[in-house]
């Protein structure tokens, strides 16, 4: 039985987000008794977000889901700073071309998670559109004489990089100044009294909440969630491959584009002892059905770990896209054979004929060098074709391919194509 009234909090809390709150009490008070509106920030600092972002955008959902009205918050103007929350240095600074070129690039992920329409309809809006044309001298009387530098300095990220003697720009001693502003503009714009984040995002969060109170009598809310790792101590959307992005179109950036394909088999990757939170965290399955997953063992684990792939794959691709991975990999695992659906690399019969196995890994995208090839061989791990390759002076040929392809692996999960034009 539930301690809290809320179908927010009951399900924030059950399914493992709550880290800490400013006012549990307060809070579930206020989703049971209205429509609670909550935003979450989002810097544009690459064209796509990636996995360590999905917790995130998964909170937003419960929230709509819950009856809540969600809010995008996208840092068009506080990326022009960068954000020093959890850095032990300063984010480089990007152009004004490469802010809106990110910014287009993400906005894009969200639409598969929320609703941006109907009664409780998701809200998109670009904190540009408010810091751009605040006035220094104005922001500092209004804004700035509610701060002192002595709690300032307490603050985590402040404390750590003058601890560890690492320089903190001034510009960068602003951004709680601002991230603290935009829950003041979201509460005058929007009546929004609540602002979900991670961890680290915990000392701005509550700066957040304190000014709303000073500037506008406002009843306002902190939520964050514990910091995502994996059951091996890694931070969670990075692998030795790099970060799980969660934008599928390669047209945008191919090096921030996972195809439906490696998505799924990030997911069935999962180590056995996260299969339950991950089921809690990541997917909309009911706890009754994630409690009877996270129940199975020895072999059967692998079950839960496909179904967390599919409904995972489901939520950010669709369910067709999620099924014809779902049946490559089983094409590939179980019968051995190259599906559809693989990631593909078109390439000319020219190109083909003589290409060295060493540029062909790294072609495919399965090794980052021809050194990281080398030694995949030398470990005994890259296949052509399923058959071991035993020497790096190994070239391609006509002869290898097969159905129009040729597959190239690494190991027993990681596999790809090369199908000549």
């Amino acid at each position: 039985m539930s301690k809290y009234q809320s179908d927010l909090m009951t399900t924030l809390v059950e399914r493992g987000y709550l880290y800490q709150c400013t006012d549990e009490e307060g809070l579930d008070k206020a989703a049971n008794d209205s429509v609670v509106t909550g935003y979450i920030g989002f810097d544009c600092t690459a064209p796509s977000l990636h996995v360590g972002s999905l917790v995130q955008i998964m909170m937003l959902r419960h929230l709509q889901l819950s009856g809540g009205r969600p809010i995008v918050l996208l840092g068009g103007g506080t990326t022009k700073i960068g954000d020093p929350s959890d850095k032990d240095k300063s984010r480089p600074i990007l152009t004004n071309e490469l802010i809106e070129r990110n910014k287009n690039g993400i906005k894009q992920v969200f639409s598969k998670f929320l609703d941006f329409d109907g009664p409780n309809a998701a809200i998109m809006v670009d904190n540009a559109d408010w810091l751009d044309g605040l006035g220094y001298i104005e922001f500092l009387r209004d804004v700035g004489k509610l701060f002192t530098v002595n709690r300032m300095i307490t603050m985590e990220t402040v404390k750590r990089r003058l601890d560890n003697e690492q320089p903190m720009t001034f510009l960068e001693f602003n951004y709680p100044l601002l991230q603290s502003y935009d829950f003041v503009e979201l509460f005058r714009r929007y009546g929004c009294t609540l602002q979900l984040g991670g961890s680290d995002q915990w000392g701005n969060i509550v700066t957040g909440v304190d000014l709303s109170r000073r500037m506008e009598n406002a009843e306002c809310y902190g939520f964050t969630t514990p910091l995502i790792t994996t059951a091996s101590g890694g931070k969670m959307g990075k692998t030795a491959d790099g970060a799980v992005w969660l934008n599928g179109n390669p047209e945008l950036s191919k090096e921030h584009a996972r195809s439906p394909y490696e998505y799924w088999q990030f997911w069935r990757n999962t180590d056995d002892a996260d299969v339950g939170r991950f089921l809690r965290l990541f997917t909309d399955l009911p706890m009754e059905d994630i409690a009877k997953l996270d129940a199975l063992e020895g072999a059967d684990i692998n079950l839960a770990k496909a179904r967390l792939a599919t409904e995972a794959t489901t939520l950010l691709h669709g369910a067709e896209a999620a099924a014809k991975a779902e049946a490559t990999a089983r094409e590939t695992f179980e019968k051995g054979g190259a599906a559809d659906g693989l990631p593909t690399t078109e390439i000319t019969m020219n190109e083909l004929e003589g290409l060295g196995i060493l540029a062909a890994a790294v072609m495919v995208g399965l090794a980052g060098s021809n050194g990281e090839a080398r030694r995949h061989i030398k470990a005994g791990a890259l296949k052509v074709n399923d058959a071991k390759v035993d020497s790096h002076e190994r070239a391609l040929e006509a002869a290898d391919i097969v159905d129009g392809t040729v597959k190239i692996s690494i190991g027993k999960k990681k596999h790809a194509l090369l199908k000549p034009a």
